[in-house]
């Protein structure tokens, strides 16, 4: 099975369904990041190749 790290996105767009779902306090502010920083070295990936990117996700 393939991964990122074997395709060559140079000219392609990336369509990519991200786990944002991440716990907010009470004004609604961002108390864990990790979700978010954990798709980081993927979309650099991506971009870094000449791809463009297309994120999916939802809150709640």
């Amino acid at each position: 099975m393939k991964t990122v790290t074997d395709i060559n996105f140079k000219g392609k767009r990336a369509l990519i369904r991200v786990d944002f779902n991440v716990p907010l306090d009470k004004s609604f502010e961002v108390t864990d990041d990790n979700r978010i920083r954990a798709t980081i070295p993927t979309l650099k990936k991506i971009l870094a190749d000449g791809g463009s990117l297309v994120l999916m996700s939802h809150l709640g």
